[in-house]
């Protein structure tokens, strides 16, 4: 009896979480110190970015006996709309190529010379690799992720740090114990 194939990987929740993070820190301070007069459009608009934010970090990658696809769940795919899916015998060769930040990303060059992004900033991605080499035959023991965890780590530490002095910074202010210069706008 053989089990069949069908599992799902989504975005390492450590990128996740420091993207929104990073997020909050830089949008939630703005209706803050914002004129009267923009402060209920902010406090409007931020929620609908946080929305758009968590679309954008819900892309996932599915594999199966068939092969692989990557898309976003029906909650946002209507508004997200890229994606893509092969079968693994469509995929051919792997192609490194140099980033700008000094990092490689690879391509799946398929039978058509079609090419598509190799996943790289998804959880379990030890485990996902295993799956793509044994179901297409590529060697992927030189394939990594494409940036190392301590620089979201980093990313997420100073986007909390500024979340934490934002509010004390406020909670000094509302408490009276920061004051505002007069004639600063807000």
């Amino acid at each position: 009896m053989s089990v069949s194939l069908q599992e799902r990987f989504c975005l390492s929740p450590l990128i996740r979480w420091t993207l929104i993070s990073v997020y909050l820190a830089l949008v939630l301070p703005l209706p803050l110190m914002a004129p009267p007069e923009l402060k209920l459009v902010l406090w409007s608009a931020a929620p609908i970015g946080l929305a758009l934010v968590l679309a954008m970090l819900s892309e996932q990658v599915n594999v199966d006996e068939k092969g692989i696809s990557v898309g976003h769940p029906t909650w946002c795919s209507w508004l997200i709309r890229r994606g893509w899916q092969l079968q693994w015998q469509e995929i051919k060769r792997l192609v490194p190529v140099g980033t700008s930040q000094g990092g490689t990303v690879y391509y799946l060059t398929t039978i058509n010379q079609g090419l598509q992004l190799l996943p790289q900033r998804i959880e379990k991605f030890d485990r996902f690799l295993s799956i793509f080499e044994q179901r297409t035959g590529l060697k992927t023991g030189t394939i990594q992720r494409l940036t190392p965890p301590w620089t979201y780590q980093l990313l997420c530490g100073l986007a909390v740090g500024m979340l934490t002095l934002e509010s004390v910074v406020a909670m000094g202010i509302r408490w009276g114990l920061i004051v505002i210069p007069e004639g600063y706008p807000g």
